[in-house]
């Protein structure tokens, strides 16, 4: 068996998961699993109340990446602004394609997902299954902001309902 090369993630560190978000790695360690023996990050979701444990050499084929740079940030945030993109396709097609970008981890995707699926007051009301997408992305967001820069959710949740309001004025 190949090892591929270890990323270098440290315990106390965030790292984001693709499918859960932001998580901090609680520490590494060794298990023995059918028979062999693997080094583990041992990865918590605070808000979940969930604990994760990837094999450490499997950590980057499975999308698992350090918090975005702070221009990313910035960048993502700036996407908010934009006009919603939504395509004439079904809405089965859409909300397929908008999990996709939200379990793809990616910081830019999932802030296109919020821009695309924000409503404010005056437009017509959000389905159940738009609203839960909406909700999982922003949330995804917000816990990212957060983490990168160094606020709490309240905070980040303020920044991003920003942006999104001057988009609509």
């Amino acid at each position: 068996m190949i090892k591929s090369k270890k990323p270098e993630f440290r315990p106390n560190e965030f790292v984001v998961y693709p499918a859960h978000g932001v998580g901090k790695i609680i520490s590494i360690e060794e298990q023995q699993i059918a028979g062999l023996q693997l080094e583990l990050f041992v990865i918590s979701f605070e808000k979940d109340k969930m604990t994760l444990r990837v094999p450490t050499h499997k950590a980057s084929e499975i999308g698992m990446r350090a918090l975005s740079a702070p221009e990313v940030v910035t960048k993502a945030l700036d996407t908010l602004k934009g006009k919603a993109k939504v395509k004439r396709a079904m809405w089965s097609r859409r909300a397929q394609e908008y999990e996709q970008k939200i379990n793809s981890g990616d910081l830019l995707s999932i802030a296109e997902v919020v821009r695309d699926l924000y409503r404010n007051d005056d437009q017509r009301e959000q389905s159940y299954s738009e609203r839960q997408l909406y909700e999982a992305a922003l949330e995804r967001l917000t816990r990212e902001v957060a983490a990168v820069s160094g606020v709490d959710e309240a905070g980040a949740q303020k920044r991003v309902d920003d942006m999104l309001l001057t988009r609509a004025a």
